[in-house]
Order: structure tokens, then C-alpha cells, then sequence
């Protein structure tokens, strides 16, 4: 493995642990236990053991760091500056109906600035990580944003509902941290989605900077308000930027 931080090997501990628990459940995906949290919005026994591991692994590793996360919410601490943002399963309700495409993430604010982030997939076990002006990799290859510039041949991400008026190629896969990187290691083009949760894309900001492609500002870091993300490459930034003006 190429040289990374001590933070990152935390991180990295802590999510393979965890992994473990999401793939046994999957497993036996007809005996999770269910509730509903809102409209569509679901919580399982796996995201809240697989949470528990995590945060578990980190505290004890960084106890003094403050925490956001899907289930547990903000956790400040003596250390506020550093802030684990982590989400067990995101792409839960493919994870309930048993479509293998969900994913792990955990990403480290420093002050206003994402600055390590990890996405794993557990059932294709693909380990996408970064850090600031480290690179982006999956296990352990380099990988870089799409480098085409024609739009018409090009794909994109999204989800939720999509303006009619958008002429462009794209699928929904549910999973917003895997949608980033997808479009972090060459297999999207781009990725376009409102009404984001920051532990959504936290992960995914870092691996799209450090892969050389370009994300909007991301103002707010607290985790209480919704996020719109577009991602892409330079190449293709100007052209979907115009095609999303509305979005």
C-alpha cells in the first residue's frame, strides 16, 4: 500500500471491521429487523451495529475528536477541529432489497476542510481513499476523473427527481458516495444531486479533488443543512454546468 497517514490506517481499520457485520447481514438479508425513519428513509440493525464499530475504533483510537454521523448525529468533543463524518450504509434501501451496490464511508474534517475520506464497497471489495495532496486511489492503483470532452458521449450520476429538460445520459444507483467514486476513478463522467446530507459526500469531495477532477464550493461543514454537489472533470465542467443551470 502506498504510503498514507496514520488517520487513514484508522480509518481503514475501522471500516474493515465493520464490513464484516454489513456482510453477514447481507447475508441474511430476510432476518434484518426494520425501521422507518421517515418517507424514505430507512434505518437497519446493520447501520446502527456497523456505526457502533466505527465509532468504537475511532474513539479509541482519536478519543478526543468530535464526530457527525447518519444515526448517532453531532457528537462535539475536546477536539473540534478534527471531526469523523461517517456513514455505515450509504445506499440503504439496496442494502434492504438486496441489490449488492451500497457502500461505507468515513471521511476526517480538519477545521472547514475535508482532508481524508474512504468509500468501500464490501461486496466487490473495492477500497476507494484519499488524502490532501496525497492522490486518490483504489486498492492501492492511482486513479484519475474521465478525460473525455464530448458530453454526448459521456455518463452521469444523479438521483432524486431530475428536470425533464436535462438532455444528457445518466443513472441513479442510490449510493451517493459510490456515484463519487465512480466519477473519481474514470467511470462516470459526472455526478449532479440535490439535497445531500453531508455524510453522503464528505468522503467523495477529497477523492474528486485528489483525482483531478473539480467539485462546487461546499460552504457548510456542520452537518445540519442540505448540500448540492456537482462533480466532473475540468474537461467537461463548462458543458454540464450549462446543461444543469437550473438544476
Amino acid at each position: 500500500m502506498n504510503s498514507i497517514s496514520a488517520n487513514l490506517n484508522i480509518m481503514i481499520k475501522a471500516c474493515n471491521k465493520a464490513s464484516k457485520v454489513i456482510i453477514r447481514d447481507f447475508g441474511e438479508i430476510e432476518k434484518l429487523q426494520v425501521s422507518k425513519k421517515g418517507p424514505s428513509d430507512f434505518v437497519t440493525n446493520s447501520d446502527l451495529k456497523a456505526e457502533k464499530i466505527i465509532i468504537e475504533e475511532l474513539q479509541k483510537a482519536r478519543p478526543y475528536y468530535s464526530l457527525i454521523s447518519e444515526e448517532k448525529g453531532i457528537e462535539k468533543n475536546k477536539d473540534e477541529d478534527h471531526t469523523w463524518i461517517i456513514d455505515p450504509i450509504d445506499g440503504t434501501i439496496n442494502y434492504l432489497h438486496g441489490i449488492p451496490h451500497f457502500a461505507i464511508s468515513i471521511a476526517l474534517k480538519f477545521k472547514n476542510e475535508i482532508v481524508s475520506g474512504l468509500i468501500f464497497d464490501p461486496i466487490k471489495d473495492e477500497m476507494f481513499y484519499a488524502e490532501k495532496n496525497n492522490g486518490a486511489f483504489l486498492n492501492n492503483q492511482r486513479i484519475k476523473v474521465s478525460k473525455k470532452i464530448n458530453i454526448t458521449e459521456s455518463l452521469f450520476a444523479t438521483g432524486g427527481k431530475i428536470n425533464d429538460e436535462i438532455d444528457i445520459q445518466f443513472r441513479k444507483s442510490g449510493c451517493a458516495a459510490l456515484d463519487l467514486a465512480y466519477v473519481a476513478c474514470g467511470r462516470y463522467d459526472g455526478y449532479f444531486q440535490n439535497n445531500l446530507n453531508l455524510w453522503d459526500i464528505a468522503a467523495g469531495i477529497v477523492l474528486i479533488n485528489e483525482a483531478g477532477g473539480q467539485i462546487n464550493e461546499i460552504i457548510d461543514f456542520s452537518g445540519k443543512k442540505k448540500i448540492k454537489v456537482i462533480a466532473c472533470s475540468s474537461n467537461i465542467a463548462p458543458k454540464l454546468l450549462k446543461i444543469l443551470d437550473n438544476f
